[in-house]
């Protein structure tokens, strides 16, 4: 029997499911968690025309959207946007543990 690996870009189909997972992964704070979900979107939507679409390669992309991998600022936005996504700030009532910390490391 084959065992094939899970991955959430097949189970990305909808504009509905975009928000869902990468909402989810937003309110959750963990940036890995965030650049998986921004990779498997991504992957759903096809790794070529997206490079292109941004200005780098498939590759490159790839690299950037791996476990490994250490993406721009900039390349996620304009990934974001070239999938037709962006980024809106919003106001917390209480800040977490996790986001108070990652606050004051930043300082």
């Amino acid at each position: 029997m084959e065992v094939t690996k899970w991955d959430m870009a097949d189970y990305i189909e909808t504009p509905e499911d975009v928000i869902v997972y990468l909402s989810t992964a937003l309110e959750e704070g963990e940036p890995a968690d965030v650049i998986n979900v921004i990779g498997a979107i991504a992957r759903s939507k096809g790794m070529t025309k997206l490079a292109k679409e941004v200005g780098v390669s498939r590759e490159a992309l790839y690299t950037s959207l791996s476990e490994k991998g250490n993406p721009s600022f900039i390349t996620i936005l304009n990934l974001l946007r070239s999938m037709g996504i962006v980024l809106q700030a919003q106001k917390i009532s209480v800040p977490t543990h996790a986001q108070t910390a990652a606050i004051s490391a930043m300082a």
